[in-house]
This record gives structure tokens, sequence and C-alpha cells, in this order.
């Protein structure tokens, strides 16, 4: 057995120097991991420990500042609906917050890159070097890209908001309600804008958010414009040439934009006219959607739920059939969405107004504010190429919170369609009548109106009812019960 090494010997000495720089090295190490470490939990507390008070001292109050900032808003935010949709729909606020997030994210890899150089990577060995350039590298990049992407989801939204709401125009109010036109272009046949494919109002109730939708058909014919309007000047008798049908006043428009006072939106102004003439109701703001683009938007969302009561044609009339949306209960993807809602092979118009209004049912019930946020980019890019709107930026805040109350109530329809309303000869007043009803049942008289023609008023189909048509319970002579009633999802 060797003799022991005595500690003042050679060999001690040697054993003692090759064992302390390994041994400084690791606390070096661990110094360096635990700088970075701070940095992540609080921006500048490395610089404040390591010597660097003044820069430490900012970074801890500006973050301390944001910190505090932040848990405000979230307060406000929780506490008041209004003033979370008003942060999140002003332009102004959310170009303010960008900046800030920026900034943020830049200043924070800056204290990073910082706190690994207070770290003294050249007085540690190569492999601990490697580690601690690794794990600064993950932290900066991490911590800033994900603000960074919050910062470029804020741009998104903001973008959305400039690109479709750039009307300035604010409209009040008429008799405590909304009234806003939705018009379905035809994109297909590249006329989008000017023959309007869908039309109906939503009539929306400005303190409860209850919505009443008014469908109009596209073949409607002799009527008349809105007092005083630029149509009722160039038709004094109404809209009743030949062949002349509510969705070719748009084309007309469109052929005499010198006549109106916004060029560009001619169409929409003449077809405005015309259903303010049609209903009696006041227009507050439209909204028009290219039903092409309409495919992103539900893909956006992840589909929609309808339940499919008959086969529905997959092309048709101009186009051979490709094939079926199959019945029973149903989750489709944008492209199936739009075919359910457009296709008139196999049976007609008001059947297929009636398939569109339940699948507005479908995305106002099923698209929730969570389903919004984790699809929040796509739903914006499908927005931006899909609509055009009247409604401005400054009331975006109000209508997307009567949105979210309208969740809570049915859905009613009344629609100007047989066998109440004769299309090819409508009776204006009952048709008023009719749209008065329905946007307050209370009113209505002891004995409901009767349809053109003096017969009986038909009963509503019944929802649970095995008589189908193109998909929707009821029939062209008896009546769609999607077009007329009080509860549209009971029916679809």
């Amino acid at each position: 057995m060797p003799p022991a090494t005595s500690p003042g010997s050679h060999e001690a000495r040697y054993v003692t120097r090759r064992r302390t720089p390994d041994r400084a090295a690791r606390i070096r190490f661990r110094r360096a991991i635990t700088l970075m470490l701070m940095t992540l939990v609080v921006p500048g507390s490395a610089q404040l420990v390591a010597g660097r008070r003044e820069v430490g001292r900012l970074a801890i109050r500006i973050w301390m500042g944001l910190v505090v900032a932040v848990a405000l808003v979230a307060l406000l935010a929780w506490s008041s609906t209004s003033f979370a949709l008003w942060a999140g729909t002003n332009t102004s606020v959310l170009n303010l917050v960008r900046f800030v997030i920026m900034l943020v994210a830049i200043g924070w890899a800056a204290l990073f890159i910082d706190a690994w150089r207070l770290g003294e990577p050249l007085t540690l060995v190569r492999n601990q070097r490697l580690a601690m350039v690794g794990i600064n590298g993950v932290l900066c990049f991490s911590v800033a890209g994900t603000l960074l992407f919050a910062a470029h989801l804020i741009t998104v939204q903001r973008d959305f908001i400039d690109t479709v709401f750039t009307a300035t125009e604010v409209s009040e109010a008429t008799h405590g309600r909304y009234n806003v036109l939705l018009i379905g272009g035809d994109s297909a046949d590249g006329r989008f804008g000017l023959r309007p494919d869908s039309l109906n109002v939503a009539s929306i109730d400005q303190e409860t958010g209850e919505t009443v939708l008014i469908g109009l058909p596209r073949n409607l014919q002799n009527f008349t414009f809105g007092e005083g309007s630029v149509m009722a000047e160039q038709f004094p008798d109404g809209w009743t040439c030949d062949d002349c049908y509510l969705n070719s006043v748009a084309t007309w428009a469109g052929d005499n934009t010198e006549l109106f006072d916004d060029a560009e939106h001619a169409g929409t102004q003449a077809t405005i006219e015309a259903v303010e003439g049609i209903t009696g109701l006041k227009i507050n703001y439209w909204v028009m959607v290219n039903l092409k683009g309409f495919e992103q938007l539900v893909d956006a969302v992840g589909g929609v739920t309808i339940n499919v009561m008959d086969p529905i044609p997959i092309g048709g009339f101009s186009t051979p059939v490709k094939g079926y949306i199959e019945p029973g209960l149903q989750e489709l993807d944008g492209y199936h969405a739009l075919w359910f809602a457009r296709s008139r092979h196999g049976s007609d118009d008001y059947s297929r107004m009636a398939r569109q209004k339940c699948v507005m049912n479908a995305i106002a019930t099923q698209v929730s504010p969570q389903t919004v946020l984790m699809n929040f980019k796509e739903i914006t890019e499908a927005g931006s190429s899909m609509m055009e709107t009247s409604i401005p930026a400054s009331e975006l805040d109000n209508f997307i919170d009567l949105a979210l109350k309208a969740r809570k109530h049915e859905i009613g329809t009344v629609s100007i369609v047989p066998p109440q309303i004769n299309t090819a000869h409508p009776d204006l007043e009952l048709i008023r009548e009719m749209v008065a009803q329905g946007i307050n049942p209370d009113s209505a008289p002891e004995k409901a109106p009767e349809p053109a023609g003096g017969a009986d008023r038909p009963e509503q189909a019944s929802p649970a009812s095995p008589v189908t048509n193109g998909g929707s319970v009821g029939s062209k002579k008896d009546g769609y019960a999607a077009n007329q009633s009080e509860d549209l999802a009971s029916v679809c």
C-alpha cells in the first residue's frame, strides 16, 4: 500500500491546482444560468445583482409598471365588456399596444444578451460555454418570439378593421332597432357587388341584441322604392318592367352610377332603397358578403354542424351534379356548407332561402368567442377577402356586444315568400304588416293576415313533420318552416 500523500507535498499541491479550476468553473456556470433565469422571471434583476444597478432599477421599474398596467386593464375588461370591446376594436389603442409589445420584446431580448455577458462566458470551459449559448438562445427567442407573434396578431386585427370597416357615417337606431341589410354577392359569374344572390335584413334590438331575419327573394317583382330616394325619382311607378327582379336593381344602378352619391356602391344603395320601399324599414347599415369567400370563413372556424334533411346536390343547372351532401347531422366544411346554402337543383328558391337561414343560425350559435380567439388570424384573413360593410369602425364594439347578447335569444324569421306572398305581384301592405309583426309579435292582431288570393293562411310546418323538400321542412305550397319562425333553431 503506497504511503499517504502529506498535505504539504508536491503531489497534494498538484491535485489542488487541478481540481480548483473545475470547481470554480462550475460555480461560475451556475451563476451564469441563474442570471439568465432571473432575467426570465423579473427582467432587470440580473443586472441589479451583478453590479449594473442603474440599468437593473430602470428595467425593473418598467417591468413592474407594465405588470400593474396589464392587471388594471384585465380587471377593467373583466368588469366591463364594453371597455374590452372598445379596446379590442379601436385601431389607435391597437397600434399603441402593438408598439409597446414590440419594444418590450426588443428590450427583454437585450437584457437576456446582457445577462449572458454578465455571466462571463469566456471564463467557462467549452461545454459550459456552448450550453450557456443554447440556453440563452432558447430563452431569448422564445420570449421575444412570443411577444412579436402577439404584436403580429394585433397588426392583423388592426389591418382587418382598417380594410373592412372604412365607413365613417354613424346611423342611429330606429324605433330601438338596428336594421342591417345582409347581401350575399354572387362572385361566381364575375359580378360580385353587382348582382345580389341572397338578401336578408337583420333587425336587431339595440338593447338586448334579439334578432329577426327578414328574407327577401331575389325574384320579387312590381314593388316601389323608398320615398324620396334616387330610384323612386327614376321609377315613380315602381320597379314594374318585364323580367325586372329585386336582384336586377343593383345591375341597373351599376350602369347608371352618375345618379348616386357613391358611385362605387351605387348598386348597394339602389338595393337598400328597394328594400326600404318593400319592408317599410329604415336600413341603418349594410354588409356585403362574397359567397365564394364564405368558404374560407367556415373553414376558419372549423366548420359548422348542420341537420341535413334531404340529399343536397353539389352542382346542377349549368354544371353536372358532382355528388350529394348526405342526410343526417353533418359537420360541413366551407365547400359543403356553401353548397348546402346555394344548391337549387331539385328544389326551389324558397327552400334554398330556408337553408340559408339555417346556415346563418348555425354560425351565429356555434361560433363561440373561444373559437374566434383560437382561429383569429384565419378568421380575419377570410373576412378581409369576403366582406364589405358600411358599419364604421367606431360602431364595431357595439355590434360585437349585440352579437354576444343575441346568442342568449332565439332568432326569429320572416320571409317575403309564397304562399303568403305572390312574388310576381306582391301585396306591399301585407308585407309591411308581416315585417312589423315579426319584429314585434306582441303587436299582432287577433287574426293573422291572409295570404295573397284570400285563402286561409296555411299552418306553419311542424319541425317534427317528416314532410321536407330540398332539405327544408315544408314545401313551396304550404311554406317552409325556417322562413317563418319565432325560433329558427327549432326548425333547422
